[in-house]
């Protein structure tokens, strides 16, 4: 799809909790713990010589099972490109849970949060936002994946200020000590949704404020 210029794509959000007795399948793309990937490679564009396309994919993947009981990981990444003519960007997050007991319970957390900037007339945008959360054969456990992209179309390129990313880096700062706690499943959901919404309020307030 086509992204016209100077907005804040309404973030996508992907949540996932499975706290039941057992799932039958489950498809994970990679068994990784973070990984990242960012590029902005050239593209032939008719007259005007070659153009970037962005290229970002970002995966959280957490497993707590009887050797671990409890995993929890987060990724919080600021993707920021110049001019592009097309961006593919890919955010996903995967929790499992297996092997316990409802005496001995498993958690296992996975949180990514994904910010993508860039600039263009009627950019070519194919994002892409996932998260899975599965229990196998652990009964009592909770498990909890989720997923939060954010893409920012400005006609120039936006360069986030030091007060905006001291913001950025507050929420990153919470998201961390959120996806470590103890809170319960219903409320560390709430309580990333909250922190989504004030990433929101920070990127808009960026483009607002550029010249």
């Amino acid at each position: 799809a086509s992204v016209p210029s100077r907005q804040v794509v309404p973030i996508q959000t992907s949540f996932a909790r499975e706290d039941t007795m057992t799932r039958k399948s489950l498809t994970v793309a990679a068994a990784l713990a973070t990984a990242g990937v960012a590029t902005a490679v050239p593209a032939q564009a008719a007259g005007n010589g070659p153009a970037k396309v962005a290229v970002a994919s970002d995966h959280v993947f957490s497993r707590a099972n009887q050797l671990d009981h409890t995993e929890s990981k987060d990724s919080f990444t600021i993707r920021q490109y110049g001019k592009v003519s097309a961006a593919n960007v890919r955010n996903q997050a995967n929790a499992v849970s297996s092997g316990c007991s409802a005496d001995d319970a498993c958690r296992s957390v996975a949180l990514s949060f994904q910010i993508v900037t860039f600039a263009g007339e009627q950019t070519r945008l194919n994002a892409v936002n996932l998260s899975d959360a599965a229990n196998k054969s652990c009964t009592g456990c909770q498990t909890l994946a989720g997923a939060y992209q954010f893409v920012v179309s400005t006609p120039t390129p936006l360069t986030l200020d030091s007060a905006h990313r001291r913001q950025l880096a507050d929420i990153h700062r919470r998201l961390d000590a959120l996806t470590r706690s103890k809170v319960p499943a219903t409320d560390l959901r709430t309580q990333a949704d909250g922190l989504a919404a004030e990433v929101n309020a920070v990127l808009k307030d960026a483009v607002d404020k550029a010249p």
